[in-house]
């Protein structure tokens, strides 16, 4: 099996317990995910099934959350697990309020992760040296925050606010509650999580596991094309014989495929120049080959193999 499942992610169930479980329901071993959800959280959580591990790294990287911060309250955690640390009332706080103070969370900004997190800092993670009671000063880390903008307000003694927030990987939502609260002058903490796009795939094309389970009773299971998910990248058809080669770990010239892919140097030259380009590889028939790398060697592209998913090529 090869691609790409579109999982909804229950509450209460860490990221690794839903690659245990796909692992058992289609009897596969080789299965990974593209990017952690709290247990608490549900939504989108991108499931890798064989090759297809390999190019988790290469998926699209924008993350979309619906999140609902309740203010007035700050947690141990930054979230509703926690302990509650101090409550105030913040009645006070108007929608209007709120809206002024969104755009200190625009743009490239530093975000201090949470404490009970697993980001791992002087070799420890964070969350095992918060459970020993140990203190330390977490390093801020930069993010992007490309969107935030509030869907619903709802007032009283601990108005809950309902963003919906668009962000690089590694954005964490609770200390954007956290955050938030904190600038409020009232404390704040996240109260409900829900990823409703991540990796290219969105929500409302998510299936849940009843539904995954009910597919493969009835052989109807189907794995989403790696050539959609990685519809980001350019891509380059190879004729049969370089398609072969470049199977072989061989670095292709390009210029005998320009027929094939409307004049791709002129296209690309520039890309190349100034970072790396990442391309999907197919054979002219359409098979997908998998990941390659374009160069640019003494005027000539060329694409070398980076993630080869298959292992041989039919004449």
């Amino acid at each position: 099996m090869f691609g790409f499942i579109n999982l909804y992610k229950p509450t209460g169930f860490t990221s690794h317990d839903c690659v245990s479980k796909v692992r058992k329901l289609i009897d596969i071993k080789k299965v990974g995910h593209g990017g952690t959800l709290d247990p608490l959280a549900t939504g989108v959580l991108p499931i890798a099934v064989g090759k297809a591990t390999r190019l988790l790294q290469f998926l699209p990287e924008t993350k979309v959350y619906r999140a609902l911060i309740r203010l007035g309250i700050s947690t141990s955690t930054d979230d509703l697990e926690g302990e509650v640390i101090s409550s105030t009332s913040a009645r006070h706080i108007s929608k209007e309020k709120i809206v002024s103070f969104l755009d200190n969370f625009k743009g490239q900004i530093k975000q201090v992760p949470p404490m009970y997190s697993a980001i791992k800092q002087d070799g420890r993670k964070l969350y095992e040296l918060a459970r020993k009671g140990k203190s330390v000063d977490v390093i801020p880390r930069i993010v992007n925050i490309y969107q935030i903008k509030i869907i619903n307000f709802f007032s009283g003694e601990y108005p809950e606010v309902d963003v919906e927030i668009s962000c690089s990987p590694g954005t964490y939502i609770r200390a954007i509650a956290r955050d938030l609260g904190a600038i409020l002058g009232v404390g704040g903490t996240l109260a409900n999580l829900i990823r409703m796009e991540s990796c290219g795939m969105k929500l409302e094309d998510s299936i849940d596991f009843d539904t995954m389970n009910q597919k493969i009773q009835q052989n109807s299971l189907s794995l989403i094309d790696p050539g959609l998910i990685l519809s980001h990248l350019e891509f380059i058809s190879l004729n049969t014989h370089d398609a072969k080669r470049w199977c072989y770990g061989q670095t292709i010239d390009l210029i005998d495929n320009e027929s094939e892919n409307h004049n791709f140097n002129n296209l690309l030259c520039q890309k190349v120049s100034d970072k790396k380009v990442y391309l999907r590889m197919y054979q002219e028939s359409k098979i997908f080959l998998g990941i390659g790398l374009l160069e640019n060697r003494q005027g000539i592209l060329t694409s070398k193999p980076k993630v080869v998913c298959l292992t041989s090529t039919s004449d």
